[in-house]
């Protein structure tokens, strides 16, 4: 029996839906797709919530026709701007000694709880990417194993709240429920890494009409991640000032004649801004510089980012470049002298049953690697934004599952929902501190389980 998943990602320029099916084995059909040209929306965030609903609506109605889905709720891409990232680690003692999947959800909830998350941010994903037992480093899986003592190490990837409500609302606004929501960059890395590429570690830069998004895996786990209010649309604008020319015919250069190889001496007619009936000739070769100047400095600021990170010797399989951005020719020469000797390779999304040519594109990534992570985890275990522990091995049949699927507001007998509460280790942590008490329970808590 499969399941309907539909997928929305919204970026600075377009906004696309897919719907798909997901078999029992995880397996994926793409069934339908619809792209619309965002408005609303500036640098990957919302500007005007009925704009924005509109396009999604657009999106989602055109993929729904296609495919005949009845899907009423999404999982919908957000972009890095408003996003800040912290590193944190727990510690709780195993009673029984041996490491269950509570123990695991209870440390990982410590880690979240530990963190330093200001009021106005709300948690996107917690990502653990070292688990300790006892003195041993690195493990990948702690499930099962005899321990007295676990630790985590967790990237938390936290977004302001009023960005997130206003998504949620934008997306409602279409007809549609929020079920998930996923950072782009991770999207857009799940859909273009391979197995190898996560174990050596590398940098997948998601290069977009706006925005430039990057997430370094080292270790099959996110360990940084970073924005930048760059990408193609700002060459167009470039383009604009240097020619004199408006910017419909500047973007038709830059896509006609767009190209980081050696420029050609050739002359090109372009209309002048404020009086389109005056034409002007303009060199190929000031096209180039003016867009190798603009592609040259972006490349430069990631390549700060990767320095930034402190990861640069753990990015073993170098840099991965998708999104639309990234089809200009001759990028990865310039990508490679400027990340200097480190591999880079240019992406599209894996294939998959379903996925038609025009999908197989580089601005599709995000989208499709919602897809993906709507069949099944990417990390081991992970904290999503409904505060829901993922768990690689998750099968809808085992008890395991029964028990982590479960959240406090479904219809659980009170006690249950008691003894729940007690499990979660204050994960709405700012809320809980309004009141003294409170606090001073929780942080008894927290220290009591630490001990060891």
């Amino acid at each position: 029996m499969s399941r309907s998943v539909l997928a929305i990602d919204i970026g600075s320029t377009k906004i696309c839906a897919i719907t798909a099916d997901i078999a029992n084995d995880n397996s994926i059909t793409i069934t339908g797709a619809g792209t619309t040209k965002a408005q609303g929306l500036k640098k990957g965030s919302i500007v005007n919530i009925e704009l924005a609903a509109r396009s999604i609506k657009t999106a989602v109605e055109d993929a729904k026709r296609v495919s005949g889905s009845t899907a009423t709720s999404a999982i919908v891409s957000i972009s890095g701007a408003y996003t800040k990232s912290l590193n944190s680690n727990g510690i709780v003692n195993i009673q029984s000694k041996e490491i269950s999947f509570d123990e695991i959800k209870r440390v990982m909830h410590t880690s979240l709880y530990n963190a330093n998350i200001p009021n106005e941010y709300e948690v996107l994903h917690a990502l653990p990417y070292n688990f300790k037992v006892d003195d041993q480093d690195f493990i990948e899986d702690p499930l099962g194993m005899n321990a007295s003592r676990l630790e985590v190490e967790t990237h938390i990837i936290t977004t302001q709240k009023s960005n997130l409500n206003n998504l949620k609302k934008a997306v409602r606004g279409a007809g549609v429920e929020v079920e998930n929501i996923v950072l782009n960059s991770y999207a857009s890395a799940i859909a273009v890494l391979n197995e190898d590429e996560k174990e050596l570690g590398a940098a997948v830069i998601d290069m977009g009409a706006e925005t430039s998004n990057i997430a370094i895996y080292s270790g099959n786990a996110i360990r940084y991640n970073e924005y930048l209010g760059v990408g193609s649309k700002h060459v167009t604008s470039d383009l604009s000032m240097a020619l004199h020319t408006p910017l419909n015919a500047a973007d038709k250069v830059k896509l006609d004649f767009g190209s980081l190889l050696t420029p050609s001496n050739d002359l090109i007619e372009l209309p002048i801004i404020g009086d389109e009936n005056t034409t002007h000739e303009v060199s190929l070769e000031v096209v180039h510089n003016v867009i190798f100047a603009r592609v040259e400095e972006t490349l430069m600021i990631l390549a700060q980012f990767i320095e930034n990170s402190r990861l640069k010797d753990q990015i073993g399989a170098g840099v991965v470049l998708t999104g639309g951005f990234s089809k200009m020719e001759g990028i990865r020469d310039l990508a490679i002298a400027t990340f200097g000797s480190v591999p880079v390779r240019l992406a599209k999304p894996m294939e998959m049953d379903g996925l038609f040519e025009g999908l197989i594109e580089p601005e599709y990534s995000s989208a499709i690697g919602l897809v993906m992570f709507s069949a099944a985890p990417y990390t081991p275990y992970e904290i999503d934004v409904n505060k829901r522990v993922r768990h690689s091995n998750e099968e809808p049949t085992s008890s395991v599952s029964v028990d982590f699927n479960r959240t406090i507001n479904e219809s659980v007998p009170v006690a249950e929902q008691e003894e729940e509460k007690t499990k979660m280790v204050n994960l709405e942590g700012t809320k809980e501190k309004k009141s003294d008490e409170a606090s001073a329970v929780s942080k008894f808590w927290n220290w009591a389980t630490q001990l060891f």
